[in-house]
């Protein structure tokens, strides 16, 4: 899971996996992957949380590659239309400009 320990979006999604009886490891990087997390392992998923930049998830495929990781796929997700408005403070300030 691709995240920050601060987010609580990123933090649920790896109670989640936990909940379910996966393993689950939270990264801001590349680099904070662990190889025995990779020990035994034939599958791995990944994930992220919800302000995680693309380019870090990317980073985080690169280098399970690098680690032996030899067939990749993506999965489709359900593409989503949530719009959350402005907090009241925000519009009543861009009103004023």
């Amino acid at each position: 899971m691709v995240g920050s320990p601060n987010s609580s979006n990123s933090n649920r999604l790896r109670e989640v996996a936990q909940n379910l009886g996966v393993d689950a490891y939270m990264v801001d990087n590349a680099t904070e992957l662990k190889t025995e997390w990779l020990a035994d392992k034939t599958r791995i998923g990944v994930t992220a949380g919800a302000s995680a930049p693309d380019v870090l998830v990317q980073e985080v495929i690169t280098r399970l590659k690098s680690l032996g990781a030899d067939d990749v796929t993506e999965l489709s997700g359900t593409a989503e239309s949530v719009v959350f408005p402005l907090p009241k403070g925000l519009i009543q300030q861009s009103q004023l400009t």
